[in-house]
């Protein structure tokens, strides 16, 4: 159900077939280690080198590079990005622009975003109310449209921009790319093509970003979104994008689920993480500490269910905290794996070039094998409003949800059941059932006695949820990226 079909490889295929275009060129650019995750890692590199040069744009160490240099097309040409550094006005407006979109959007997530307290230096605190101040001003669609020229008007002036222009008359890219909506670093570049008539695109990288996170960073052209359902939030929540220059592409995130040639066997993942393959293993993914404070005091419940028998069968608890944290993050949970040895901790496999920054982490080829053959073996997984579920939904497996607090009062000053569980974003799962909410700690094991016992439970939930999230099938998504940006590049 989950993954490609014969169908759809046919339709890829035969869209292929009818295109006849000029070579591409693109300028992509992977400036954070989502991005090589998503299209360094994958598949998209070779795709897009068998269509004509591509200048893979990146900030990865010098030192790390030829980690990551998995491609033998010497079609692919790397270079560092050009380092952005905007002036005082510029970053004014870019933060009022973002302000005015948490404003004007006003979903539940950007509510919260907006009360998020001040901090630094008086200067920086007095910059911050300054640019709240006047995007709260500016919170119509007719003001942002004038703002954001105003934005780009200054910005153009910077000198990495006049940086990209040379280099883009040097190389005659097609197409530029961006792996990431987010990114500051690409506005330069970005604008250096829109002053060349070179056509520009970017990738929505989480099915979270448009609901709750900032404003897209730079004036792009065209947006490869998962689905249709992104698609139709792009233009509730953008309504100056042109619908017919948004593109449902799928995402590369999940495409190594597909891939046979990472499966291990049960018993070599349990050596591995060394885990018992006779038992059952239930998987806690961690957050941010930002993000999920809690998690450590999740995980000594969870494991103080196991280990008093409330929580049936003999399982094992694997916990895998979240990639981008700090580098102290066993620190984190380490009362509670000096309390509970037999916890086993699965530190995911990213190198950290700036510990804490989440910009500056970037993924190993191991762990994309891990995380494959973690999402395939466990039994059950759970996390606290974690892009996980989906994961663990795409491989058939039961997710439960913690609903419940551990901290008096509450980290974001309500119940964690009416925080996280009411983001636009995580509706569905909620509206559909496809993962079940515990409440209390008893609700907890109940839940994880439930699953362990049946796990095809909610199993058509799970599928209605992913069809929802994806509507390409797994594993077709790089494919498709490059098609979408070989017509935009013919176009040019």
């Amino acid at each position: 159900m989950l993954l490609q079909s014969n169908n759809a490889l046919s339709e890829v295929e035969n869209e292929t077939s009818v295109i006849n275009m000029r070579q591409m060129k693109t300028a992509a650019f992977f400036p954070d280690g989502v991005g090589i995750r998503n299209f360094v890692l994958g598949s998209f590199l070779d795709r897009a080198a068998d269509l004509g040069e591509v200048y893979a744009f990146h900030d990865i160490p010098e030192q790390h590079l030829d980690e990551y240099k998995k491609t033998e097309n010497d079609r692919v040409h790397w270079k560092q990005c050009i380092p952005y550094r905007d002036e005082p006005l510029v970053r004014f407006l870019r933060r009022s622009l973002s302000h005015a979109h948490l404003y004007l959007n006003d979903t539940m997530a950007m509510r919260y975003a907006r009360k998020m307290p001040v901090r630094g230096n008086k200067r920086s605190r007095i910059q911050t109310y300054a640019s709240r101040a006047y995007g709260w001003m500016s919170a119509s669609p007719h003001r942002i449209g004038k703002l954001l020229q105003w934005h780009d008007r200054e910005a153009a002036k910077l000198a990495s921009v006049d940086e990209y222009v040379k280099l883009f008359e040097e190389i005659r890219p097609t197409v530029l790319f961006c792996s990431h909506q987010r990114c500051l670093e690409v506005i330069p570049a970005a604008l250096a093509a829109r002053s060349m008539g070179i056509p520009t695109a970017t990738f929505i990288f989480s099915w979270d970003n448009i609901t709750s996170k900032g404003r897209i960073a730079a004036p792009f052209d065209h947006f490869l979104v998962w689905s249709n359902q992104m698609r139709d939030e792009l233009l509730q929540y953008y309504p100056e994008v042109n619908g017919e220059n948004i593109h449902v592409v799928g995402t590369p995130q999940f495409d190594p689920y597909a891939d046979e040639s990472l499966v291990w066997s049960r018993e070599e993942f349990c050596r591995q993480v060394g885990a018992d393959p006779a038992r059952p293993i239930i998987c806690y993914s961690g957050g941010e500490p930002g993000t999920t404070p809690e998690d450590q005091n999740h995980v000594r419940v969870l494991m103080e269910l196991v280990s008093s028998g409330r929580i049936k069968g003999n399982p094992q608890v694997l916990l895998r905290p979240a990639p981008v944290t700090r580098a102290d993050e066993r620190v984190r949970y380490g009362d509670v794996c000096r309390d509970y040895p037999e916890l086993i901790y699965s530190k995911p496999r990213w190198l950290q070039t700036i510990p804490g920054d989440w910009t500056s982490v970037i993924p190993s080829r191991d762990d994309i094998q891990l995380l494959a053959n973690l999402t395939k073996h466990v039994d059950l997984n759970i996390n606290v409003a974690s892009t996980m579920t989906l994961d663990f939904a795409i491989r058939d497996k039961p997710v439960v949800n913690i609903g419940f607090n551990t901290m008096s009062p509450p980290p974001f000053g309500v119940p964690l059941k009416d925080y996280y569980y009411k983001f636009e974003h995580y509706r569905p799962v909620v509206e559909m059932g496809a993962a079940r909410f515990a409440g209390t700690p008893d609700e907890l094991a109940e839940h994880v006695n439930a699953y362990l016992n049946d796990p095809s439970l909610d199993r058509d939930k799970r599928r209605q949820f992913v069809e929802f999230e994806l509507d390409l099938p797994i594993g077709r998504s790089s494919d498709k990226i490059t098609q979408v940006l070989q017509r935009i590049s013919a176009k040019n």
